[in-house]
C-alpha cells in the first residue's frame, strides 16, 4: 500500500489527535456539525508520544523503527483551533540502512469549519522532500471550498462540498461515538499530497469504555486522563472512488479517542509495516480566551 519511505500525515489526530491530525455522517452533515460543536470540549494540551515498530510484513524490508510524535493543540470554537505537530522516525532496514524522517505540521481551523490554513514540511535525512502550504475557504460546509496553494507551487483547487477538515472531523466523530453510533464514513481534507487530494474514510466507533481509576503507565501528567470516558476507533483512509469491494485503504489508524480530544494507544498501518504509539507525557494546557468568558 505505501513504500517502506512513509510520508506522514495530520488526522486529527486532531490527532487527533490522531496523529496527524486526527472524523461523520455525510448524510445528516449540516445538522451534525452544529451539533457537534455543542455537544463537544476538547481541552488544549500538549502530548507526546514514543513510537516503535509494530509489525514488519512481507517484502517491506523495514527492520525496526524508533520516533517520537511531539502534538499540541490549542485554541476553541469561538476562537478557531490551532495544531502543531512534528513527527520523527528512524527507520533501519534489514541490510543495516537508517533513513531518518522529520514531518513538520503547522494547522489553523475555523471554529465553524469555513476556513483551513496548513503549512508542512517534509525531511528525509535533513534535507528537503516535500513542503506544502495553503489556505481553504469556503461560505458553508454545503459548498466548495476554494483552496489556494503556496507550495509546492501557486495553484488553485477546488474541494467539493461536504469534505471535512481535521477538527471538523475530529469533533463529528467524537459527536457520534457519544451518540452511540458505531461507524462514520466522510470525504476528508488535511492539505497532505501536496494538498490535492481529498480522502474518502471510513471510521469503525468500538464498544464506550467507562472511565477507569487505573493510571495510564509511564505517562507523565495523565491522571486527568483517568476520570475520562472513551472509545476505541479505526479510520481507514482510502484514494476518491475507492467503493471497489476489493480496494485497500492508503493507509489505517486506530487509536482510543477520549471524550476531551486526547488520543492514546495509537497504532498507524501502512500496509507493509505498522507503529505504534504509547503516550509518554501530557500538559493540560489553560482554556481558550473564549471558554474563560
Amino acid at each position: 500500500r505505501t513504500s517502506p519511505h512513509m510520508k506522514a500525515r495530520c488526522l486529527t489526530w486532531a490527532f487527533p489527535g490522531a496523529v496527524c491530525a486526527a472524523v461523520i455522517a455525510v448524510a445528516t452533515l449540516a445538522p451534525t456539525r452544529a451539533a457537534a460543536q455543542g455537544g463537544v470540549s476538547l481541552a488544549p494540551h500538549r502530548a507526546v508520544y514514543d513510537l516503535s515498530l509494530a509489525a514488519a510484513r512481507g517484502g517491506s524490508g523495514v527492520g525496526a523503527v524508533a520516533g517520537r510524535i511531539a502534538y499540541e493543540l490549542t485554541g476553541s470554537a469561538c476562537e478557531g483551533y490551532t495544531q502543531v505537530m512534528r513527527f520523527v522516525t528512524r527507520m533501519t532496514n534489514q541490510s543495516g540502512g537508517v533513513v531518518l524522517s522529520d514531518m513538520r505540521s503547522n494547522t489553523w481551523e475555523a471554529g465553524d469549519a469555513k476556513r483551513f490554513r496548513f503549512d508542512s514540511t517534509q525531511l528525509q535525512d535533513e534535507r528537503l522532500a516535500e513542503a506544502t502550504a495553503g489556505d481553504a475557504s469556503r461560505r458553508s460546509v454545503t459548498e466548495d471550498a476554494k483552496v489556494d496553494l503556496t507550495k509546492p507551487a501557486k495553484k488553485s483547487v477546488t474541494i467539493a462540498p461536504r469534505t471535512y477538515f481535521p477538527m471538523e472531523h475530529a469533533v463529528a466523530l467524537i459527536a457520534a461515538a457519544k451518540e452511540g453510533k458505531t461507524s462514520f464514513r466522510a470525504n476528508f481534507y488535511d492539505g497532505s499530497a501536496k494538498g490535492e487530494k481529498v480522502y474518502d474514510t471510513r471510521a469503525a466507533i468500538g464498544k464506550e469504555q467507562p472511565p477507569t481509576d487505573r493510571k495510564l503507565a509511564d505517562a507523565k501528567g495523565a491522571d486527568r486522563l483517568k476520570a475520562v470516558r472513551g472509545w476505541p476507533v479505526s479510520i481507514a483512509f482510502f484514494e476518491p472512488n475507492g467503493d471497489r469491494g476489493d480496494a485497500l485503504p492508503v493507509y489505517e489508524l486506530a487509536y482510543v479517542m477520549l471524550e476531551n480530544g486526547v488520543s492514546k494507544n495509537l497504532y498507524i498501518d501502512y500496509g507493509g509495516f505498522a507503529l505504534k504509539g504509547d503516550l509518554r507525557e501530557i500538559t493540560f494546557l489553560p482554556p481558550s480566551k473564549c471558554d474563560r468568558k
